[in-house]
């Protein structure tokens, strides 16, 4: 049995990646997000653990990493103290995988574009995380749209960020990651960009 840490489990790619990985039956997930509330309707599944709290909190975050295998971070907010905290925490508990959604534009990848200082928390998170000695996966997504499609491609830090026009869908991201989780070792030390294939 594979357990999964979901930070920020009402995200809307970390909810289409929930429905995914549930059909797997070798998987234990424990969403972690500040209102349980939302998610009740899956706490009925027996391979489902939610957790109300803030990443921000080191002493639930430690709690709710206990006996985890990977943790998967779909968050928005200060996300240069929450990847601090993410990895500070990760590094008391052990746990070696991380799966962390940020943006496409942080590396100026972008032919054409320079998004600016809007980019800086996804930045800053993203140097925190590729400092840290954890075994990471950074996703970069296109705009995303909510197209019930699997129709994606990926390119590697220091890549061209291609298709940028095209939006991808949430539920591309969440194949991703479902296939991250799957293969723990795939994707290891890279940031991946998602665009529509």
């Amino acid at each position: 049995m594979k357990r999964v840490l979901i930070l920020g489990a009402n995200g809307q790619i970390a909810r289409v990646a929930i429905d995914m990985l549930l059909k797997d039956t070798n998987v234990k997930l424990t969403l972690f997000l500040r209102n349980a509330k939302r998610l009740k309707h899956i706490a009925q599944n027996n391979n489902v653990e939610l957790v109300e709290g803030d990443v921000l909190d080191k002493v639930a975050l430690k709690l709710a990493m206990d006996n985890q295998d990977i943790v998967y971070a779909n968050l928005s907010g200060n996300l240069e103290a929450q990847a601090k905290t993410i990895v500070e925490v990760m590094n008391q508990t052990g746990i070696k995988r991380l799966i962390f959604i940020s943006s496409m534009g942080i590396y100026n990848e972008v032919p054409g574009e320079h998004y600016g200082s809007i980019l800086d928390p996804y930045r800053k998170s993203a140097s925190i995380i590729e400092a840290s000695e954890l075994d990471y996966t950074i996703i970069r997504p296109a705009w995303l749209n909510n197209q019930d499609e699997i129709s994606y491609e990926t390119t590697q830090k220091g890549e061209g960020f291609k298709n940028a026009s095209a939006s991808v869908s949430r539920k591309s991201v969440a194949d991703l990651v479902m296939k991250l989780v799957s293969t723990p070792t795939l994707g290891v030390h890279q940031s991946l960009g998602v665009h529509k294939a």
